[in-house]
């Protein structure tokens, strides 16, 4: 038998999820300094594989815990934009199908933006129901942030095209017409409050990238509305735009001037 290239083992390898392949066993052999590699290679890759799945297990915990109470239609509820001194608060609702597996998702801010985009997608196309709600900075400034990111969230749940039976809420106590229960940090310990992160978050970046194109000089695009150097020093430079929170210092301080 003709002895196969790296290339061609690489490749094959690619197909493989167990150690006990006969394929795999018979590479074992091979003393190649390229085919150990590829296969040490392949062995990382497949710890990590495993490592996300666990995680996405653990994250599953609630989803389950209510489903075994006969809660079916559970959504996860997450906010992004509390912080910034530009912009909206964005909120998500996400009702995630019972079969869902996306290994590696997670609090969308431990993610990159090109995963946070990937999986966004992908939520949005799996997903038996996706809401979106945003509070702008004017009403920010009327009823402050922390009710502004009540009334985002509360807006998000009920303009889910389908109706939940089962709230998972980030942090936030929300009266609603829904039993829930409410997670410190569950956008890392909830799928379905990670799923309505990283939507929440592609949203409001997609936003504030788009007002960037107007206000080019506050590097929206780059720093999100939140308080970089450059923001702060755009804001000396060239004043505030309405799309700034006037009730947040230092832009407050900007504006009493």
């Amino acid at each position: 038998m003709k002895m196969q290239t790296i290339t061609e083992i690489n490749r094959q390898l690619e197909k493989i999820k167990a150690e006990n392949d006969p394929y795999l066993l018979n590479i074992l052999q091979d003393e190649r300094k390229g085919v150990q590699q590829l296969i040490h290679k392949w062995r990382k890759k497949m710890a990590e594989e495993r490592r996300l799945e666990e995680k996405f297990l653990e994250m599953s915990a609630y989803e389950n815990k209510w489903r075994t109470q006969g809660f079916e239609l559970i959504a996860g509820v997450d906010e992004v934009g509390r912080g910034p001194l530009a912009g909206p608060v964005v909120a998500a609702a996400v009702i995630l199908p019972k079969d869902f597996f996306l290994a590696g998702i997670d609090d969308s801010k431990k993610l990159s933006e090109k995963k946070r985009q990937e999986y966004d997608e992908l939520i949005r196309q799996e997903a038996l129901a996706v809401s979106i709600s945003m509070v702008d900075a004017k009403e920010i400034d009327v009823v402050n942030i922390y009710e502004a990111t009540k009334k985002a969230m509360k807006s998000a749940i009920v303009s889910l095209n389908i109706k939940p039976d089962f709230l998972l809420i980030d942090a936030m106590k929300l009266e609603t017409p829904y039993p829930s229960e409410s997670i410190i940090k569950g956008d890392a310990k909830s799928i379905s409050i990670a799923a309505a992160s990283i939507v929440a978050k592609v949203a409001r970046d997609r936003l504030m990238k788009e007002i960037s194109l107007t206000f080019p000089g506050y590097g929206f695009q780059q720093n999100m509305g939140y308080g970089t150097k450059e923001h702060l020093q755009a804001i000396e430079q060239h004043g505030i735009t309405p799309y700034h929170r006037k009730s947040f210092a230092p832009v407050k301080d900007y504006f009493n001037q």
